[in-house]
């Protein structure tokens, strides 16, 4: 098939687009590149994929190792992006193209209308206009926001965000359930829980944790370190949208399924694994609560498991593949 995977430059997406290369497909892989955190890490994941920076110009297609394509692309920019559609004929499109970062929205809020709102409604329109079998899109669990009620199923109430962040995601659930029961498209979220790995983004605790110890600097534990995290390994991730994507449509156009480990882990003992790992003890600034964090995450994943997935990189298995990485990209 053709699919087009959105974020192709960042974290769970340069991981798709390598996987369903691998699978045999035909790839294209979308991405702005914004400076929300290094683009250099971004250019390097796209290296990974066959991609050379100095190829890269607006709106233009250009080729990867093997069965990859890469364009750089603003999913805001409506005109170009329905011209692609047109022009390639998507099977499949992996929408994981977003403003990312719970603490981010809080002073930058504008930056997830425009991307998480506008670009999302963008990718809608254009499934709309040029038809596709499966739009898959990334949701987040923080959507449930602060709930006494776990493991966090899909069918409870996510009326309540506590991040904007948040509040974007919700919305692009609403927006696609309109859309696959008005145009009779057919339409999956995936609730992500905190996923780790190679690659992932310095912005998230995994890197910040691993570059503060490595430079015997403090890391800032909030909330006194008293939170959990479904903490969920990137290859267990991608297995997942592997098999969403590929699955055969059933009587709902649109569902919602949760996808992580299924097994909390207290963020004290993630800490104390990379320490282990790294080989060096940290230094700890304990913090009050930070706004738009939530206590816990625990995912309920026995919608998804129908589709024969399992999470099965435990933590002991998953943090030393990603301090071996850390250290090679960083050069610790």
């Amino acid at each position: 098939m053709k699919i087009l995977i959105t974020g192709a430059a960042g974290f769970i997406g340069m991981h798709a687009v390598s996987k369903f290369a691998s699978l045999g497909h035909e790839v294209i892989g979308l991405d702005n590149i914004n400076a929300y955190y290094q683009t250099d890490l971004k250019y390097a994941r796209l290296a990974e994929l066959g991609i050379n920076r100095d190829d890269l110009e607006y709106n233009k297609t250009v080729d990867g190792k093997n069965n990859i394509k890469f364009v750089l692309l603003d999913i805001q920019d409506a005109g170009n992006l329905n011209s692609l559609f047109a022009t390639q004929k998507f099977d499949i499109v992996i929408h994981l193209a977003a403003q990312a970062g719970v603490r981010y929205s809080i002073t930058n809020p504008r930056d997830y209308i425009d991307s998480n709102i506008i670009g999302f409604y963008n990718m809608l329109e254009a499934c709309r206009n040029f038809p596709v079998k499966h739009l898959v899109f990334a949701s987040s669990s923080s959507v449930y926001g602060n709930t006494d009620t776990i493991p966090f199923a899909e069918n409870q109430n996510t009326d309540l965000p506590v991040s904007f962040y948040a509040a974007t995601k919700k919305s692009n659930e609403v927006m696609a359930h309109a859309y696959a029961d008005l145009y009779q498209m057919r339409v999956t979220g995936l609730r992500f829980f905190t996923v780790y790995g190679p690659w992932g983004r310095p912005d998230m605790a995994p890197v910040l944790f691993a570059k503060a110890g490595m430079e015997h600097k403090p890391i800032k534990v909030f909330n006194n370190g008293e939170q959990s995290r479904d903490f969920t390994y990137i290859d267990d991730i991608i297995q997942g949208i592997v098999l969403v994507s590929q699955s055969e449509s059933n009587d709902k156009n649109y569902q919602i399924l949760n996808i992580g480990k299924g097994s909390p882990v207290a963020l004290m003992d993630f800490i104390h694994l990379l320490e282990k790992e790294l080989g060096t003890p940290f230094q700890y600034d304990f913090m009050p609560p930070q706004k738009g964090d939530v206590v816990t995450t625990y995912s309920n994943t026995q919608e998804i498991e129908k589709l024969g997935y399992k999470a099965t990189t435990p933590l002991e298995l998953g943090i030393p593949k990603f301090i071996k990485w850390f250290k090679e990209y960083y050069g610790g």
